[in-house]
């Protein structure tokens, strides 16, 4: 096979790192999640007695619950997620310095340079899969194919601990019957556009004249008929290679349904605290805030504003998400859960735009107090200080601090995003 290209998916991850240490727990149907009392989080994991309920990822934890009355939650404890996929990486990097990251539990491996210790990756695939369940303890599927795409697809077709081999010669028997959902970056909203096509399968969209696909879709039509005919020729990057971050976000569903305008600001400025710090942390200002708003009838809209400068201020941030929100919500019903996320981002240091009205000297100095702020709460922890604003909900409602929920971090990948979004 050329350059043979593997993908190694740990299965049920979270969920399998949580069994693994807690034997207790190994017989019942497991998922990692939120806080089922505090209304807060989705699905990001299950284990194999839990799938068999139907459990999906990226589901409201009340309505896993309501599949499965005996399901355990467990919280997540990303450090230890963390650990054990550096431990993976380890083993992975013994095959190939070609090792891209796809996720915290996924990666992309070229194996062409172990040609001459293997006979193809077929080989390398079944020791790595024997490597994680051995030293990690929880189980890899793995797929291999000339491409990235199939790879994936093949680690996706036979779960848990398993290998599947795509190859030029069989990917139309073993592919093409697939759902055209089962595609990379073919979510719902492109799945909803080619059924109306009446495309339904991987193969149909194969089959489509490129033109055609390209005039209803854009470049993304290209982009997945070239997928689905196994001519996507991405390379794999080395792990340290990492995407350019489009957008920092952070959203929150609350215990209880807020009610009145003051609500909605203090939470405003709870997740503008998290998204500026990690503004600044990557060295990137934001020139546009969106919001997202969802009522307690799981109803919702988003919205967006131009800023008139580019910032990495909390105190900006969340005064344009506030602004916008304001005419855009008529208090039929309370608030469920809301976010916010900063984009067109741009380095640091550009945009200084001087005026006569608006003292860039003081904008500056806030900058450095809000570094400051960041040393102290990277020292010492993120409750060492706080705003007035937000001390009575301190204790009540948590922003999602890099957890995959809506709106994601920049320490969560374009992967994570998509994922969670599309499963």
């Amino acid at each position: 096979m050329e350059t043979p290209i593997l993908h190694c998916d740990l299965n049920g991850f979270f969920a399998s790192v949580e069994c693994l240490l807690d034997p207790a727990i190994r017989h019942l149907p497991v998922a990692v999640g939120g806080d089922v009392e505090a209304r807060h989080g989705i699905v990001l994991a299950k284990n194999e007695i839990a799938k068999k309920y139907k459990i999906q990822t990226g589901e409201a934890l009340w309505q896993a619950r309501q599949k499965c009355p005996q399901l355990h939650f467990v919280k997540p404890s990303y450090q230890r997620y963390a650990d054990f996929s550096k431990a993976a990486q380890r083993i992975y990097l013994d095959y190939s310095n070609k090792v891209e990251s796809f996720g915290i539990d996924e990666c992309w491996l070229d194996v062409s340079g172990s040609a001459l210790l293997f006979k193809d990756g077929d080989e390398v695939a079944e020791i790595i899969r024997a490597r994680i369940e051995e030293e990690l303890g929880i189980t890899c599927s793995v797929g291999v194919s000339w491409n990235k795409v199939f790879a994936k697809l093949g680690s996706d077709m036979k779960k848990p601990n398993a290998v599947t081999v795509i190859t030029k010669e069989n990917y139309r028997e073993k592919i093409w019957p697939l759902p055209v959902s089962d595609l990379l970056y073919v979510g719902p909203a492109t799945t909803k556009k080619l059924r109306n096509f009446g495309v339904y399968t991987i193969g149909s969209l194969a089959q489509l004249e490129p033109d055609f696909l390209r005039r209803s879709l854009g470049k993304q039509g290209e982009l997945i008929w070239r997928y689905a005919n196994g001519l996507d020729a991405a390379p794999v990057h080395n792990l340290d290679w990492r995407t350019t971050i489009k957008g920092i976000g952070n959203s929150t569903t609350t215990p209880y349904d807020l009610t009145t305008n003051a609500d909605v600001k203090r939470i405003f400025y709870m997740l503008a605290e998290s998204v500026a710090q990690r503004l600044r942390k990557n060295g990137l200002k934001a020139k546009l805030v969106q919001i997202w708003i969802r009522s307690n009838d799981l109803s919702g809209f988003e919205r967006q504003t131009p800023l008139a400068k580019a910032t990495c201020l909390t105190g900006e941030i969340a005064e344009s998400a506030y602004k916008t929100f304001l005419p855009n919500y008529d208090w039929q019903r309370p608030i469920r859960s809301l976010g916010i996320r900063a984009t067109t981002l741009s380095p640091l240091q550009n945009d200084r735009q001087y005026d006569l009205f608006d003292s860039e000297q003081r904008r500056e100095r806030w900058e450095k107090i809000e570094h400051c702020m960041d040393g102290l709460r990277a020292r010492f922890g993120s409750k060492i200080m706080t705003r007035a604003l937000l001390a009575k909900e301190q204790t009540k409602i948590r922003a999602n601090e890099g957890a995959p929920t809506f709106m994601h971090s920049a320490e969560i990948s374009e992967a994570d995003e998509y994922r969670l979004k599309n499963e």
